[in-house]
């Protein structure tokens, strides 16, 4: 079976991911993974995944590019799957992801959809209310006939050892930056955590933050 997932979101939304792939890849003989520019390096950290297809969807992100009908179409030159799982958050809606996967001959398609989605998805399925990202899209996999292989936590292929990176331990890397702005810590919460971890005796890595 080749199997493929989509999370056309940022690179934290795609490492949450991480679980349902592996549960589809413990099924599937092979698995693609479609995401856009922000969330490809992380799908290449994820275990299970054997192809990455990067493309910036029109209907995703902050910045979407306008509806090109070569670019679509090169997208579905490129996509050779019989199964595939959208993932997305609660607001967004998979169909538009799923009418271009049905272009491209995608047999079995599954995704979580609040609106009524005619032929094109073979499972509509439900999230459950305030489900965390990974935990829905462990369900959804389930649904679809890729029950969790482990015990569903966070995985990445095998990183360099921390030490080599950062120094002897113990130490705590603080992301305080968000895709989404009001999400994002102020300047002065991040550097009040870092005093706390300091204080405790930890090394504070700060990356991507304010």
């Amino acid at each position: 079976m080749k199997a493929l997932v989509t999370r056309l979101d940022s690179f934290g939304d795609v490492l949450l991911a991480g679980p349902a792939v592996r549960a589809v890849a413990a099924r599937a003989d092979h698995v693609t993974m479609v995401c856009g520019s922000r969330g490809a390096p992380a799908a290449r950290l994820l275990p299970g995944i054997d192809e990455v297809l990067v493309w910036e969807a029109p209907w995703g992100g902050f910045e979407p590019p306008d509806v090109s009908r070569p670019d679509i179409d090169a997208l579905v030159e490129r996509i050779d799957a019989d199964t595939a799982l959208i993932l997305t958050s609660f607001h967004q809606s998979p169909l538009p992801t799923a009418l271009v996967l049905r272009l491209a001959g995608v047999r079995y398609i599954a995704a979580d959809s609040e609106d009524y989605p005619g032929s094109l998805l073979d499972l509509r399925h439900h999230r459950a209310p305030h489900a965390h990202e990974a935990e829905a899209a462990l369900d959804l996999a389930e649904a679809a006939g890729f029950p969790a292989p482990d015990d569903g936590r966070l995985r990445v292929r095998t990183p360099p050892r921390a030490d080599a990176l950062t120094g002897p331990g113990p130490y705590v890397v603080l992301h305080p930056g968000a895709s989404v702005p009001a999400r994002a810590w102020s300047p002065g919460r991040a550097a009040e955590a870092v005093r706390e971890l300091a204080a405790a005796g930890h090394r504070v890595l700060v990356t991507g933050g304010p």
